[in-house]
């Protein structure tokens, strides 16, 4: 007996597992042979089983009864893989020719918060293990973020000195300043080992910006433009441009719009896209401008006298410039007159155009009545150059009525003043800075900073 239980103790002990750490719930395998000695009884296998569970620690009330080779367990498991490894346990155990597991599976409580508490441990755990890599990544991000910021202001500096558009300027700063910190938060990721992250991370970007290039196409198509529009300057504030059949003076352009103030008084907004791809006429980038006008003689008329009595009012006039020179040319033979254009130039940036051409116009006129050239309409007409004959019923002649009787004055009826410009016509000086100042007292429908340069600078 004594030599049988010697030979128990110093059998080694490989096929006994080890009692898990507190809180895990791991299953391990059940060993393939337990050995206890040859030819040994029921009572030492018994021992040696009941040994074995109470080491694990995870049974309760445990009881192991072994008769005949026939093992017998009772007692109270605390999962069912607990369950079935002490049934393998003992089944694997040498000279044991079949197990009876009566095992009863504890059922937890409701009130049972150890699984809670347990995932909580593990959690605080974790987190204590992360806390240095996290403290590492937002050294990183931190780093990132103020030579981001260092970059765009050097950035933005460089391109000051070089004069570049304020816009543009910015554009280019923040974008040097998101590829940094992008960089940055790129690396955090690949210190982190979210290898899979980082790059989803880079490739969604480039995604999320062709996505929101599409959602908002005309807002992108006006930012666009408005940076083109600042580089490329078609214009200026002030300037009197005409865009899509709209002809007004240049008050800002902001990222959305180009905002005129039309001759009218009235603001007009026009989508920077729809500038960038209309035909743009600035009228103040040549302040001289041509105007013309048609006047009609009739066919007894020299029309070399005409042409000279015109351009003399043309040479004459303070608003009409000398250089380029006016032009008096035959338009076109009509039924009834032959019709002359006049061709003259004026200055744009001191005269209204509307003006001047109001009082060229009547000064012509005047001259052709003074110098006897006549202004027929388009209808044919009679001429009498010797009167008409009137008879009373009596049937005698009482005389002839001239038709080109003259006025109480000497001059001929419906002959112009001579004034260069009449109280009607106001004056001929340009009224730009009245509508600027128009402007300036008006509230802006558009906010934003204007990104076109001013005369001023």
């Amino acid at each position: 007996m004594v030599l049988g239980w010697v030979a128990l103790a110093s059998q080694p002990l490989r096929a006994q597992p080890s009692p898990p750490a507190a809180g895990e719930t791991e299953t391990p395998s059940a060993p393939s042979a337990v050995q206890v000695n040859p030819g040994v009884r029921d009572d030492e296998i018994q021992e040696r089983i009941a040994d074995i569970l109470a080491a694990t620690e995870w049974f309760n009330a445990t009881q192991v009864r072994v008769s005949d080779g026939v093992v017998f367990l009772e007692g109270r498991a605390e999962t069912a893989d607990f369950k079935k490894w002490a049934g393998d346990l003992a089944r694997s155990t040498q000279d044991v020719v079949a197990v009876v597991n009566r095992l009863e599976v504890t059922q937890p409580s409701v009130l049972d918060f150890r699984p809670a508490l347990d995932q909580l441990r593990k959690m605080g755990e974790s987190a204590v293990r992360a806390l240095p890599m996290l403290a590492f990544g937002l050294l990183i991000l931190a780093v990132a973020w103020m030579v981001a910021r260092m970059s765009a202001s050097a950035a933005r500096s460089s391109f000051t000195v070089r004069e570049l558009n304020p816009l543009l300027r910015d554009v280019i700063a923040r974008v040097v300043w998101l590829a940094i910190f992008l960089v940055g938060l790129y690396a955090v990721f690949q210190v982190a080992g979210l290898t899979t992250v980082a790059l989803t991370v880079m490739g969604g970007t480039g995604l999320l910006g062709i996505i929101l290039g599409i959602a908002f196409r005309d807002i992108t198509e006006n930012l666009l433009a408005s940076i083109f529009l600042s580089v490329q300057n078609p214009f200026q504030t002030g300037d009197l441009i005409e865009i899509e059949g709209v002809t007004g003076l240049v008050q800002q352009l902001t990222i959305r719009a180009t905002v005129l103030m039309t001759l009218d008084g009235n603001h007009v907004q026009i989508p920077n896209s729809t500038v960038y791809k209309s035909k743009i006429i600035n009228f103040t980038s040549n302040p001289k401008r041509r105007q013309e006008f048609d006047v009609g003689i009739g066919y007894d008329d020299s029309i070399a006298h005409a042409q000279e009595v015109a351009l003399k009012v043309l040479t004459e006039h303070p608003g009409v410039l000398n250089d380029p020179e006016a032009w008096v040319l035959v338009d076109k033979l009509g039924s009834a007159t032959i019709n002359l254009r006049v061709y003259f130039w004026i200055d744009g940036s001191v005269y209204s155009h509307l003006k001047v051409r109001s009082s060229v116009i009547r000064l012509v006129k005047r001259a052709y009545q003074t110098a006897g050239i006549s202004l027929p309409d388009e209808a044919r007409e009679m001429i009498f150059p010797d009167g008409v004959p009137v008879r009373m019923v009596s049937g005698e002649p009482t005389g002839r009525v001239d038709v080109d009787q003259p006025g109480p004055a000497g001059e001929a009826p419906g002959v112009e003043t001579a004034a260069v410009a009449t109280e009607g016509e106001g004056g001929l000086a340009s009224e730009a800075e009245e509508i600027q100042q128009q402007a300036r007292l008006s509230r802006t429908p558009e906010e934003g900073r204007n990104l076109l340069h001013t005369p001023d600078s």
